[in-house]
């Protein structure tokens, strides 16, 4: 027969089981995201910066398709990227596809074009492609913590 003391000491174990739980699994979520919003933050510094060094604003354009880049995945996938790995179609799920793939192409294609039409310089240029490399390392990172099952 269990006494108020076994009691009170299995619910004592159970706590601290439980919080050393969470306290290694918060340490582990939270490296992860301050990664990803340090990664982002830097993205969007050297977008600014490749319009603020040359004194033109052109390149800001491209910051338009970070936008839209996910509103297919959020639209047309539910809000999660896993179908874009999927060999799984539909109608609306290979639009989304085509939709992504569209405005990724349009980030890279964007700044090229305003080089070719001497809108931008090669250096504005160049910083914008690092920024969207960037920005495609941390959507990467970010598709891949997702799929983890300690979020």
């Amino acid at each position: 027969m269990k006494t108020f003391y076994n009691y009170v000491t299995d619910f004592f174990s159970f706590y601290l089981i439980l919080q050393n739980w969470c306290s290694w699994t918060l340490f582990l979520v939270f490296p992860v995201l301050a990664g990803l919003a340090f990664m982002f933050s830097a993205s969007i510094l050297l977008q600014i910066l490749a319009c603020a060094i040359y004194s033109n604003w052109w390149p800001m354009l491209s910051a338009l398709m970070y936008v839209l880049v996910p509103m297919p995945c959020l639209f047309f996938g539910g809000g999660n990227t896993h179908f874009l790995m999927s060999r799984d179609g539909g109608g609306w799920i290979d639009a989304a596809k085509f939709l992504t793939g569209a405005s990724a192409v349009g980030s890279i294609a964007i700044p090229i074009i305003l080089r070719h039409a001497h809108m931008i310089e090669t250096g504005a240029m160049l910083i914008e492609l690092v920024s969207f490399f960037i920005f495609i390392c941390t959507v990467m990172c970010f598709h891949q913590a997702s799929l983890d099952d300690d979020w």
